[in-house]
C-alpha cells in the first residue's frame, strides 16, 4: 500500500515529513518517532467495562498492527448505540451543567433524543456548551476549579473517548497508570514499590507539574492528536470542547489554553499530551543520557522517578524543566524534591551524620525506607499520609454536625459506608496502625456528635460499642503485597 492510501480499517500509513513542509510535532519536540515507541500490551477493557463493538475492536487491531498509521475514518463509529452506552454509564446523581438537564430528565424519550444528537453530530450541527465553573477546597486553603459539562457533552465525550481509547491504549507507555482502563492507583503504587526494591534506586525525584490541566496548550494538543488521527471531523469535535469556554455566575469566558478538570474527555487528552511531552521523551532520555538505572511511575500529572546515580537525577531535573517549558508547562518548585532514598540511604546518611532518610508522598501514601523484620533486607513501608487522614477526619466531623439530628441508624449506615470506602483504598499491607487510628478517631467523633445531640454528660460505652460493632467495619488488609499483584499483571 502506497503512502496516503487508505486501508479497509480507515488507517493510512504515516510517511516521513518532507523538508519543504512544516515539521511534525514529534520532530519539533526532539522526541523519537512513533515507530521507536515501546508499548506494553494491556487488557482490552473499556471505560464502561462493556465489551467493545466489532468496529472498535478493528480500530484496536489496526492501531496495534501499525504504530505509525493515522486513522482517517473514526467518527462513523460514534453512532446511536455507542451514545446510548455512554449515557447509561454516566452517574445518575451527577450535578447538571449550564443546560440544567439531569440524567433522569434526559432519559425520558431517550431514543428520540439520541437520534437527534447523532444527527447533529454527523451533519456538523452539534455545538459544545461551556462548562459550568465550580470550586472545591484544596488542602492548602486554595480552591481547585472544576468544569461541569452539559449532559449531552458528557455523552458525546464519553463516546468519543471510547473510540480514541482503542488507539491510544496501544500507544501509551507501561509506566503510565492514570485514568486508563484496567489500571488504578494501586497498580501504580505496586509498580513504584517493586521498582524501588528491585532496581538500583538511590535517589527519588518526587515531581509535580504546576497547574497542568490549566496550562495544556491547544495548538500542541491538536498536533499531538494528529500523529494518529487524520479524521478532520473527529479533530473538529475535540476542538469544539477545547474552545467551548466556561460559564461562571452567568458570565462566559473563552479558553485559549487548558482543559476543564471534571470533563469526561479531559483525562484522555491529558494522557495524550503527557505521552508526547513526557513519556516518550523520558524513554529516549534514559536510553541515551542515563548512566545508571532510571525508573518512572506516572499517574496523570503526578509522577515519581528513581535514579541510581545522583548526577543522573540532577541532570534530568534540569533537562525536564527545559522540556516542559517548550510546551507551556513548568515544575512546581514547592512540591518537587530530590531526596536520597533506597537500600543504602539509611547507612549513607548515618556516615554523614544525618538523620533518617526523607520520605515522600504519592497517591495518598507516605513512602518510608525500612527493613524487613524477618530478613533484614530493605523494604518500602507505606502508610496513609497524615495530611490525607486529617483532611478526611475533618470532613467527617463537618458532616456529622450536619447530620446531628438524623436517626442514629441512618447516621450509622452512612458512616459505615464512608469507613468501608476509606478502608477499600487504604487497607494495604503494613498500614494497619493508621487504619486503627482512623477508625478510633471516627468512633470518637461519632460519640461526641451523639452526646451533643442528647446533651448528656456521659454516653454508655456499652451502647456505643454496640453501635460501632453494628455499623462500622473492622480493620483488615484488603490488598495483596505489591510484588504479588505486580507480577500477576506483568508475568514477564
Amino acid at each position: 500500500m502506497h503512502a496516503g492510501e487508505e486501508s479497509d480499517d480507515g488507517i493510512v500509513p504515516m510517511k516521513p515529513p518532507n523538508k519543504d513542509r512544516t515539521r511534525s510535532a514529534e520532530e519539533a519536540e526532539g522526541s523519537p518517532l512513533t515507530k521507536e515507541n515501546t508499548v506494553e500490551p494491556n487488557a482490552v477493557r473499556t471505560q464502561s467495562r462493556a465489551a467493545v463493538s466489532s468496529g472498535l475492536a478493528r480500530v484496536r487491531q489496526a492501531a496495534r498492527k501499525d504504530k505509525q498509521g493515522r486513522f482517517t475514518a473514526l467518527l462513523h463509529h460514534l453512532d446511536v448505540d455507542l451514545l446510548r452506552q455512554s449515557f447509561l454509564a454516566l452517574r445518575r446523581e451527577a450535578a447538571p451543567g449550564v443546560d440544567g438537564v439531569r440524567w433522569q430528565e434526559y432519559e425520558t424519550g431517550l431514543g428520540d433524543r439520541l437520534q437527534d444528537l447523532d444527527s447533529r453530530i454527523h451533519r456538523g450541527a452539534y455545538r459544545a456548551q461551556p462548562s459550568r465553573r465550580v470550586y472545591i477546597p484544596k488542602s492548602d486553603g486554595r480552591q481547585r476549579p472544576l468544569g461541569v459539562a452539559a449532559l449531552e457533552d458528557k455523552i458525546v465525550q464519553r463516546a468519543a473517548g471510547l473510540i480514541l481509547e482503542q488507539i491510544y491504549e496501544e500507544d501509551f507507555q507501561g509506566f503510565s497508570y492514570g485514568f486508563r482502563p484496567g489500571r488504578s492507583q494501586h497498580h501504580a503504587l505496586d509498580a513504584l514499590t517493586v521498582g524501588l526494591t528491585r532496581k538500583k534506586v538511590n535517589w527519588v525525584l518526587d515531581a509535580d507539574i504546576r497547574g497542568f490541566f490549566d496550562n495544556i496548550d491547544h495548538e500542541w494538543m491538536v498536533k499531538f492528536l494528529q500523529h494518529r488521527i487524520a479524521d478532520a471531523r473527529m479533530l473538529r469535535l475535540i476542538q469544539k470542547w477545547l474552545k467551548a469556554g466556561v460559564s461562571e455566575q452567568g458570565q462566559w469566558s473563552g479558553t485559549k489554553i487548558g482543559v476543564a478538570q471534571g470533563a469526561v474527555i479531559s483525562p484522555l487528552l491529558a494522557n495524550v499530551y503527557l505521552h508526547y511531552v513526557l513519556d516518550l521523551w523520558v524513554e529516549a532520555w534514559r536510553k541515551k543520557c542515563a548512566r545508571g538505572d532510571v525508573i518512572i511511575i506516572r499517574y496523570a500529572d503526578d509522577f515519581v522517578m528513581g535514579f541510581e546515580r545522583r548526577a543522573d537525577a540532577e541532570r534530568f531535573q534540569q533537562d525536564l524543566r527545559e522540556r516542559l517549558g517548550k510546551f507551556g508547562l513548568e515544575l512546581n518548585a514547592d512540591k518537587t524534591r530530590l531526596i536520597e532514598f533506597g537500600r543504602f540511604a539509611d547507612s549513607n546518611r548515618k556516615e554523614r551524620g544525618k538523620g533518617k532518610p526523607e520520605t515522600f508522598d504519592f497517591l495518598g501514601f507516605t513512602h518510608i525506607c525500612g527493613k524487613n523484620s524477618k530478613t533484614g533486607y530493605f523494604e518500602v513501608r507505606r502508610k496513609t499520609a497524615a495530611k490525607r487522614m486529617s483532611e478526611r477526619l475533618h470532613e467527617i466531623k463537618r458532616q456529622l454536625r450536619q447530620r446531628m439530628h438524623d436517626r442514629t441508624s441512618q447516621t450509622g449506615e452512612w458512616l459505615g459506608s464512608v469507613v468501608r470506602g476509606y478502608f477499600q483504598y487504604h487497607a494495604i499491607p503494613g498500614n494497619r496502625g493508621r487504619l486503627h487510628a482512623f477508625r478510633t478517631s471516627v468512633v470518637r467523633c461519632w460519640r461526641h456528635a451523639i452526646k451533643r445531640r442528647s446533651q448528656k454528660a456521659e454516653l454508655d460505652w456499652r451502647r456505643m460499642t454496640a453501635l460501632v460493632r453494628r455499623y462500622l467495619p473492622t480493620v483488615r488488609v484488603a490488598h495483596p503485597f505489591p510484588s504479588v499483584r505486580f507480577d500477576a499483571m506483568h508475568p514477564r
